[in-house]
């Protein structure tokens, strides 16, 4: 194995009461309830980004935001304003379990908001199941799922006349609004008395590679849809950012425009926006070649990138005709999952992948942003 695919591996991800240090400063994730964020947070979390950050706001692929620069001198009084607006858990411990993924495409007919609030007091509850870091829910419940592809353990999704409880698998176990919550910490109780906490990194799929799910998953999970692209949604306007980063600024103006759903697609969902904001920085096309790329933050700032990553990713993205992932080292961050094209940044340079993740077995290693951007490698490639 190359010394590429030996990152430092954390086991846990930046929260609000726990950031992460980076090259950049402090990573300070706020985890929006139930994927919603008012106008009046929205607009605070600006305010607070410009006042105690560098003003940079990341959207994470678990559909949380990002705060960038931020000091160990600033972090109090950033948790202050945070807790204002009532985007602090009572807890680390609390912020941690609290890692749920809500669809955007929801309506007041559906489940989703209640199920969301009932998930979120039940791992707030003095008997919720103590998980690993990364261990994650989703709630793909409106018309359609749409969130088969995000890094998650378990998901309650639609499933026709009932609810779903499922793992990454292809079946499933048929709920009901009034048990689905229950039903989902059971799963995660679970998954504790069977050891899943010590399996790779405490991931559901680990677990299931030599333990077979619990009786009663033999129904067949509804096919997904497709994930959404910029514009209109019946729920609003659908807008993207640049890799998924926008300056303080942009979200100010965009709180003023209504409610705002973050997304696992790194966008927001500006609710019953009818009209494209003309807001500079947005991206409201589906055929922008900029939505063909993915880039974490890379050098400087990230302190384990080997390079820069979305210069190169940038310049790219117009010849591209399939997505393409630039990860600043093996972990992945930005696209955990697999991408039909991978180049991930090593001290000798980057290593091409198909249809991998970022730690996959590469086609052509050693190649530099010259060899990529000047020759037809990436279009050559089978």
């Amino acid at each position: 194995m190359t010394n590429f695919q030996s990152p430092i591996v954390q086991g846990w991800c930046p929260g609000a009461l726990r950031p992460m240090q980076s090259g950049d400063g402090l990573v300070v994730r706020v985890r929006p309830r139930a994927g919603r964020l008012t106008p009046d947070q929205a607009r605070g979390i600006a305010q607070l980004a410009a006042l105690h950050g560098n003003g940079l706001i990341d959207l994470s692929s678990r559909a949380n935001v990002q705060l960038r620069g931020v000091t160990e001198a600033s972090h109090p009084a950033l948790i202050d304003g945070l807790r204002g607006l009532g985007l602090i858990d009572a807890s680390a411990e609390a912020e941690a379990r609290r890692n749920i993924i809500v669809t955007p495409l929801w309506a007041e007919t559906d489940p989703t908001q209640r199920l969301a609030a009932e998930l979120t007091a039940a791992l707030a509850a003095a008997d919720a199941p103590d998980l690993p870091g990364k261990f994650g829910f989703v709630l793909d419940t409106a018309a359609h799922p749409v969130l088969r592809d995000v890094s998650a353990d378990i998901w309650l999704e639609t499933g026709g006349e009932n609810l779903l409880l499922a793992t990454q698998g292809p079946l499933a176990k048929p709920v009901t609004p009034e048990n689905a919550v229950a039903e989902a910490i059971a799963l995660a109780h679970w998954f504790i008395a069977q050891g899943g906490v010590t399996e790779g990194r405490g991931r559901m799929a680990s677990l299931l590679k030599h333990q077979p799910l619990p009786e009663g998953f033999t129904t067949p999970r509804l096919p997904a849809t497709a994930q959404p692209t910029p514009g209109m949604q019946p729920q609003g306007q659908l807008v993207g950012f640049e890799f998924g980063q926008m300056q303080a600024d942009t979200l100010a103006a965009l709180a003023d425009l209504g409610p705002l759903r973050v997304t696992p697609w790194r966008m927001l969902l500006i609710e019953g926006l009818a009209e494209a904001p003309p807001i500079p920085g947005l991206i409201t096309r589906a055929d922008d070649p900029m939505l063909r790329v993915i880039a974490c933050t890379g050098a400087p700032g990230c302190l384990q990138a080997h390079a820069a990553t979305r210069p190169l990713a940038r310049a790219l993205a117009p010849q591209l005709t399939e997505t393409l992932h630039v990860s600043g080292c093996a972990k992945g961050c930005a696209h955990p999952t697999a991408a039909p094209l991978t180049l991930t940044a090593t001290p000798g340079g980057f290593a091409l992948i198909r249809d991998g993740t970022a730690s996959g077995t590469p086609l052509r290693e050693g190649l530099s942003a010259t060899d990529l951007t000047e020759t037809p490698i990436l279009t050559e490639i089978p």
